[in-house]
């Protein structure tokens, strides 16, 4: 039962965790592997042809940008648009869904701020425990 003024992770009836928290298929979403950098330069820059991105992110390869975009394009957080001319020119933006996720990302900031030296902390005096 939920307390009042308190959110609620469960989904009601659920027992499997993986079923059970709502929160799963945003993370699936979202944070996988290079899809916030992508969407942080598009955020940040504006639309941006595929070249441009590779440049920006330096570390993805041009077959994981690729099929990084895409699957932006199919849930909906990127936009590319097609122009047909010599030579043809792509080039990809982030969609109003996309930008919705900004206020996420600004709290993940400030959790990460307030909350990655006490991250580090505990990963330090865990390894520092005797085996």
């Amino acid at each position: 039962m939920a307390t009042p003024g308190k959110t609620t992770w469960t989904a009601p009836g659920a027992t499997d965790p993986e079923l059970a928290c709502p929160v799963t298929p945003v993370v699936d979403i979202v944070f996988s592997r290079w899809t916030t950098p992508i969407l942080w330069a598009l955020h940040t820059y504006g639309r941006q042809r595929f070249v441009e991105l590779e440049r920006r992110i330096t570390r993805i390869t041009p077959k994981v940008l690729t099929e990084r975009l895409r699957r932006l394009e199919r849930d909906g957080l990127v936009i590319r648009t097609y122009h047909p001319e010599v030579p043809p020119r792509v080039e990809y933006e982030i969609s109003d869904l996309g930008r919705s996720l900004a206020p996420l990302f600004a709290h993940l900031t400030e959790w990460a701020a307030d909350n990655l030296p006490k991250v580090e902390q505990a990963r330090q005096a865990y390894d520092d425990k005797p085996a």
